[in-house]
């Protein structure tokens, strides 16, 4: 039995409207209660939708990738809908370039059984009955001529919507616009055209130099500086309790003299555009992917200097281009960290060790190491911690997150802030025996936040205008060694602790610390400027 191509797309929009938008819905009743006129407005936003969807299918197919893209768009969906019924996340350009960057084992954190039923049966069951159907087609002229009544009956329809409730669709477009990004598939589907515009189709990259004038004058007999900088991942300032958290989850880190700053904004929602943004020139405003791979970073200026080694150590995806000119070292697997789960799990202790080469190899120069956490990293948080840190019980052990109580979830997240605390606790005392050598410091600085399932939010990358203060609020703090420390007014460093600061100031700070001279230094955006003393 043969069948219209456009019979086909208008089975498949009913099917996307009413299977694959739950999230789309769900989120729509939050705002619009099913009462009163309500009833009216959302049998019209299931026509409109429906209509559009249908609209764009429309378009986009043609005779001779009919199938291949519509199996496409079905399959896609699936995942797309699976993500945003579970997690309550937005697939946006920026969530298509983080799931392109993360690596193998991260996804498996990720696959569940209910993903496969997802992907079963809504998307490799319709592809097989699109596969299978024969489709009938007239010539290039009956075509052309059937596809333009096509579209322009859905695109009546649409208006005709539009107009006879024009009120409403005034106040969802402007005071509710985070609603379509929910819509499946169209939201995706602009968004993947979004990112390949960002990313693609920009002209060839060409890396513009960086602070080529860098340069380090200081006193022979004066202590080189030694910093750690360790990079932090999806930690809230909420749950640490230097920040006020009623667990004590730092209960090493407050034995050490700390200095917090419990107002730390990050500058996006995502590892893939927080990392590269905070060590960057840029500030959060005016940042953006293709200004972060055509410009060089703050270390690319510390290495101009000739008078910095610099290393980088992942445990995470990897460095997000910003170690691409520096010396780079991959910690996820055995092969290089020897501190690793039979699972397949690496700690972050193991970038640690075989540290003391790398700074008995760099003689007289300055030294800065980056540390690139796996940390909190979800949504298996549980895994994120040997069984000693298991303080609080009991532990959601699953990556499906909306199968745990809010209290097996906040437990497991919580024991893996512990971790971290150990982990920082040992950077210190890693540091502390080089204190009488060198000019030591530690900063850590989380890329982002976290959503724990309040309001039905989970993980992380919601587009920072409607992101929660749990996602772009992170935990960040210093430590110094005490000739570090001499040079600075510790009691003005303490009183900073409440005052707002962001990844903005990161860039700043470090060319702060190391003395750096150049001009695209902003001391005013330097976080430990003011508190210098003088020489």
């Amino acid at each position: 039995m043969k069948s219209s191509s456009y019979k086909i797309i208008l089975y498949i929009s009913l099917l996307f409207t009413l299977f694959y938008n739950f999230s789309f819905f769900k989120n729509f009743f939050i705002t619009y209660n099913f009462t009163g006129i309500n009833i009216a407005y959302t049998i019209s936003i299931i026509i409109t939708l429906f209509a559009f969807i249908s609209f764009v299918l429309s378009l986009l197919s043609s005779k001779y990738i009919f199938k291949p893209f519509i199996i496409l768009v079905l399959v896609v969906s699936s995942f797309t809908a699976y993500f945003m019924d579970t997690y309550n996340v937005i697939i946006d350009h920026s969530m298509i370039r983080n799931s392109l960057q993360t690596n193998l084992e991260e996804s498996m954190d990720l696959f569940s059984f209910q993903l496969i039923l997802y992907v079963l049966f809504l998307g490799i069951i319709p592809s097989i009955l699109i596969y299978k159907i024969k489709l009938s087609y007239g010539t290039f002229k009956q075509e052309s001529i059937k596809k333009i009544k096509i579209l322009f009956l859905l695109l009546l329809i649409i208006l005709i919507n539009l107009f006879s409730f024009s009120k409403f669709y005034t106040s969802f477009f402007r005071e509710h616009k985070t609603l379509r990004y929910y819509a499946n598939p169209t939201f995706w589907m602009f968004s993947v055209v979004n990112y390949v515009k960002r990313t693609i189709y920009n002209g060839k990259i060409v890396l513009k130099e960086v602070g080529k004038d860098a340069n380090i004058k200081e006193p022979i007999e004066e202590k080189k500086e030694l910093v750690i900088m360790v990079v932090g991942e999806a930690t809230r300032a909420d749950r640490f309790s230097l920040n006020g958290y009623e667990r004590e989850t730092n209960p090493l880190l407050k034995k050490e003299e700390i200095y917090n700053f419990s107002k730390m904004s990050s500058c996006g929602t995502s590892t893939a555009h927080s990392v590269p943004c905070m060590f960057s020139k840029f500030n959060r405003d005016n940042y953006s992917y293709k200004k972060g791979i055509s410009n060089e970073n703050v270390l690319d200026i510390l290495k101009h200097t000739k008078q910095v080694n610099i290393l980088w150590r992942d445990n995470n995806s990897d460095s997000k281009g910003v170690a691409l000119r520096v010396k780079y070292e991959d910690f996820r697997s055995s092969k290089t960290n020897t501190i690793c789960e039979k699972d397949g799990e690496c700690r972050d202790e193991g970038m640690l060790v075989g540290l003391d080469n790398f700074i008995k190899e760099s003689g007289k120069n300055d030294i800065l190491i980056v540390l690139h956490q796996m940390g909190n990293h979800g949504p298996a948080y549980y895994k994120r911690y040997p069984k000693e840190y298991e303080k609080f019980t009991p532990i959601c052990k699953t990556n499906q997150l909306e199968k745990c109580t809010k209290e097996e979830i906040n437990n497991a997240y919580d024991n893996a802030i512990l971790h971290t605390d150990a982990f920082l606790s040992k950077v210190i005392n890693f540091l502390k025996p080089y204190s009488k050598k060198y000019e030591t410091a530690m900063i850590y600085m989380s890329d982002h936040g976290e959503s724990l399932g309040e309001n039905g939010i989970y993980l992380h990358g919601m587009p920072y205008f409607m992101a929660p203060d749990t996602q772009t609020h992170v935990a960040s703090l210093m430590w110094f060694g005490e000739s570090m420390k001499e040079e600075l007014d510790t009691k003005k460093l303490n009183e900073l602790k409440d005052k707002p600061f962001s990844q903005d100031n990161l860039f700043h700070t470090l060319l702060g610390m190391f003395e750096v001279t150049t001009d695209v230094y902003k001391k005013e955006q330097d976080i430990l400027f003011e508190i210098r003393k003088e020489e």
